[in-house]
């Protein structure tokens, strides 16, 4: 095939257990979609092989034999300029992986890998909620917090493809110890799983006032996660509102610093996380000039992402276009 610039591409979301895959139109429609099981913990060549099911289960469709090229999110670290996966924890199955190269052989037709939230932020440029602003600040807050950042529809990489990883960015110096190994990352003060272990540890202390979030976990502590503080929180819940309003804090914060480093025009969120925070984005804006020197922090938008659980596949697509 050669390729083109009608035709749709394959995009293509690696993740730690599944390969999600969508074939997506010139203007960001996703046409069809699939999923297949990821081999994460075998060898290189069985990882590939789950890659090339779910590719293949698209390309089988009648809309997936007019596909001209393939994008692929894959976690980092990873080289954006040679397509080389170099080392992510969730995928101990590649090391030094020339993912692109072997797709691009395997089909003949042009790969490009990236990392999934590089990538998503290019796919909410192009077509989504950042769509005709020209600085974009996109952060994903789910289980973990990842970023990008993209300048005129082109995404920044820096000097070693290594640019942007926002979510350990440190805002509190004797903060708890981040899988990173750094201390007070943003990732380890208000992503998911940060906001599941904070409501355990309340609740875990005995003069913590009765709340619905225990309750919504079915009595156990232990099973506290970041969704029951959401639900609880929804029915009025003061511990959930406690703890809503600090992550609100750490953002705050933390997005205060990312506006005096780049000045975006605009900051979007995606994932889980962001989705149950949407509600509190005029309050982060609010409290952003605190935390900024920029006298206008406030006047940029703050908006929800448009592609939701769909951002790997969009980003995917996005990057051949």
């Amino acid at each position: 095939m050669t390729e083109s610039k009608e035709g749709p591409v394959l995009g293509v979301d690696i993740g730690g257990t599944k390969v999600a895959v969508g074939i997506v139109d010139r203007h960001g429609k996703i046409l069809k979609q699939g999923r297949t099981p990821m081999s994460a913990n075998g060898t290189a060549e069985e990882g590939f092989a789950s890659v090339v099911a779910a590719i293949d289960s698209m390309l089988a469709i009648p809309e997936g034999r007019m596909v001209q090229s393939i994008g692929i999110c894959a976690p980092g670290p990873l080289d954006p300029k040679t397509g080389i996966v170099l080392n992510p924890p969730n995928l101990p199955c590649w090391r030094n992986f020339p993912l692109a190269e072997k797709i691009a052989g395997k089909y003949s037709i042009p790969a490009k890998v990236d990392n999934d939230a590089n990538a998503a932020a290019l796919a909410e440029t192009i077509w989504g909620a950042a769509k005709g602003f020209r600085y974009v600040f996109y952060a994903t807050v789910g289980t973990g917090i990842g970023t990008g950042v993209v300048f005129d529809k082109v995404i920044y990489h820096g000097n070693t493809g290594s640019a942007a990883e926002g979510g350990h960015v440190t805002i509190d110096c004797n903060g708890p110890i981040c899988k990173c190994g750094k201390r007070g990352c943003i990732e380890i003060l208000a992503s998911g799983t940060a906001i599941g272990a904070r409501a355990r540890a309340l609740l875990s202390k005995k003069d913590t006032m009765a709340s619905a979030i225990l309750d919504l976990a079915g009595g156990d502590i232990s099973s506290v996660r970041s969704e029951h503080v959401a639900k609880a929180y929804s029915d009025g819940d003061a511990l959930a509102a406690e703890i809503l309003l600090e992550t609100v804090d750490f953002l705050s914060i933390w997005l205060g610093n990312i506006v005096d480093i780049l000045d975006p025009d605009v900051i979007v969120m995606g994932g889980g996380v962001a989705a149950m925070l949407e509600p509190f984005f005029d309050e982060i804006k609010n409290r952003m000039p605190v935390w900024c020197v920029n006298p206008r922090a406030s006047e940029i938008p703050l908006l929800m992402a448009h592609y939701g659980a769909d951002a790997g596949i969009a980003g995917g697509a996005a990057l051949c276009v």
